[in-house]
């Protein structure tokens, strides 16, 4: 491509990459090699298609202050836990904003698409849960118990099926994004559509508020762990789709890498939504007041930790110098 155009397409990357170095708090060695990587492949590039420019001077310049760069954290380097939580994740989840935000709009597609088709044709409830599942739960209802499902079981069983169930649909989700995303993207159609027909389902039968005061305890955390993990796998298939100046290849690796870490930061979600479904949903009788604060709590988290805390980080990591 011509010179200016490859000019035009990186400038901001490498304005960021800049005040990333001049910052002086300490960065994540990971992040910066990673910046390497970048830097050295922009580098080599601009060094065969413009030798004797003066890109090819500069991303050299940024190129060595980035490997300087490597080498001071290395010594300065802190907790990695505490780092990972606290700074790296918020920082991916902001740079990856948008293909969290497209899963979260494919995930509420389908919701509506759940909800639509199940007041159009009551045989589409049976077609999404089954039949089997749909029968029991209208037993239930009929015996003054409609959220009984979440009782037959013991806590621990509970507990520990749901955990495996959370992590296998999670794990589909972000592995789907290897097939350009489309996987995916109908994994979260699909779960959405679920959400949709099962909540459709206590509405049809003046159940809604008090099935959404027991289902919503757990599945504040768990509806928002499938969707984040959706993100991750867009954001894996988006590193196929439009791999920029990067090989293919390249571009693969990097958004596999990004996504994973993603799917690594809900592993505690993972665990808590099924404890909540495990231990204490059961308790389909609790206080409204609990209820709501036990739903009000998962969600000011969700929000906070993957929404406000990472749009602050980012906008404060690019504007801080």
């Amino acid at each position: 491509m011509r010179e200016q155009l490859f000019i035009r397409k990186n400038t901001e990357r490498w304005k960021q990459f800049d005040r990333l170095i001049e910052e002086k708090t300490v960065q994540d060695p990971d992040i910066l090699a990673d910046l390497f990587i970048q830097t050295t492949d922009d580098l080599a590039y601009s060094r065969t298609f413009y030798p004797k420019s003066k890109t090819t001077r500069y991303l050299n310049s940024l190129a060595v202050r980035i490997h300087q760069k490597i080498y001071t954290v290395k010594k300065e380097r802190t907790n990695r836990f505490i780092t990972f939580w606290r700074d790296e994740l918020p920082q991916l989840y902001y740079a990856e904003r948008i293909s969290l935000l497209m899963a979260f709009a494919m995930f509420m597609v389908g919701v509506i698409i759940g909800v639509i088709s199940s007041f159009e044709d009551i045989s589409f409830a049976r077609l999404i849960l089954g039949d089997s599942y749909v029968n029991m739960t209208l037993a239930n209802i009929k015996r003054g118990d409609p959220m009984a499902v979440y009782k037959s079981m013991s806590s621990t069983a509970m507990f520990i099926g749901i955990a495996l169930n959370n992590i296998r649909v999670s794990f589909f989700a972000f592995i789907g994004g290897a097939a350009f995303s489309l996987l995916t993207m109908m994994i979260l159609l699909f779960n959405g559509i679920m959400l949709g027909v099962f909540q459709t389902l206590f509405y049809q039968h003046g159940l809604l508020l008090d099935s959404a005061l027991v289902i919503w305890i757990h599945g504040t955390i768990e509806i928002s762990v499938i969707i984040i993990a959706g993100g991750a796998g867009i954001t894996m298939g988006n590193s196929l789709l439009f791999p920029g100046t990067y090989s293919r290849l390249h571009s693969f690796k990097r958004g596999a890498k990004n996504g994973l870490k993603m799917c690594f930061g809900l592993i505690p979600l993972f665990t808590f939504a099924a404890f909540l479904e495990g231990f204490v949903t059961r308790y389909t009788e609790m206080p409204m007041l609990l209820s709501v604060a036990i739903i009000g709590c998962s969600l000011l988290f969700i929000l906070w930790y993957f929404i406000y805390y990472p749009h602050t980080y980012g906008k404060g990591s690019q504007h801080g110098n």
